[in-house]
Order: structure tokens, then C-alpha cells, then sequence
């Protein structure tokens, strides 16, 4: 696991009727604040990677459907500097997932059907000077293999 990355397990209130998921707590992660809510749809297939942000945090939760999350620490002082991890999202794994400072993140869309992700950014996005580096998905520095492996 990279170093201050987090997995939030969303609680789930069932009944007969359907289920609430309880997606953000400030008590849980109090050293966040959210200053902007988007959402995003891609589908079945899509790769979006990769991308970092020296100054913001985000925070991803899969509405519908499920993602691959791809996360890997650039941070040169971190523990885990050079490491990748990987954490599924969406239906199968009812999560929230911090993605702190410099580590790059990305994901791709798992099965056939569109995948949603609401993502909760504690910085606001300004056109005028983006907080965000890119780098390409098949990066040899990253060196992921984005392809399901047989089991």
C-alpha cells in the first residue's frame, strides 16, 4: 500500500427498499476539505491515466459500474516512493480512496458496462494555471501492464 493513500469502506443501511451509502464523513478524513465535486463517465474499455497534482488531493468513490484504480507514488521522500497500487472501485468494492499529493493516479473501466466516478478535490480547478501533470499511460517509468490477466 502506498504511504497516505486511503481505502474508507462505505457503510451501507439496507432495508427492503434499497440501501444508503454513507460516501463522505468529515469526522473521517478531517484533514480533507472538499472545495469541488465533479463526476465523470467512461466507457466499458476506456484507460484515463495517468495524471498528478502537486498541491491537491482527491477523492474517488465508483457510482456505478466498476474501475481499476492505478495509483503510483512519484513522491521522492515517501516510504513507498517507485511503488504502484491498485484498488478496484465501483459495484464490487463499495470504497472511498484518498490519492494524496504527487501520486499519480489513473484507471480504467472494467466490464461492459459505463463506469461513474464522482471525485471530491479539496482545491478548485483554475484553467488559468492547472494543478496537474500528465504523464502517458504506457509510461516505462510507471511500466503498468493494463491488460486482465487470466485466473
Amino acid at each position: 500500500m502506498i504511504e497516505e493513500v486511503q481505502i474508507f469502506e462505505i457503510k451501507k443501511l439496507a432495508d427492503n427498499r434499497g440501501f444508503l451509502g454513507e460516501i463522505w464523513k468529515n469526522s473521517q478524513l478531517a484533514n480533507f476539505k472538499p472545495r469541488q465535486i465533479n463526476f465523470t463517465l467512461a466507457h466499458p474499455g476506456i484507460v484515463k491515466a495517468f495524471h498528478f497534482h502537486k498541491q491537491q488531493q482527491d477523492f474517488w468513490f465508483c457510482v456505478s459500474g466498476n474501475i481499476e484504480a492505478v495509483l503510483f507514488d512519484r513522491r521522492k521522500n515517501s516510504k513507498t516512493f517507485g511503488e504502484t497500487q491498485t484498488v478496484i472501485l465501483g459495484e464490487h468494492n463499495f470504497a472511498g480512496l484518498l490519492i494524496p499529493c504527487e501520486v499519480a493516479h489513473g484507471y480504467r473501466v472494467l466490464g461492459n458496462q459505463p463506469a461513474g466516478l464522482i471525485y471530491l478535490v479539496d482545491a478548485e480547478y483554475d484553467s488559468a494555471n492547472p494543478d496537474e501533470g500528465r504523464i502517458p499511460h504506457d509510461s516505462p517509468e510507471i511500466n503498468f501492464d493494463w491488460k486482465t490477466k487470466p485466473r
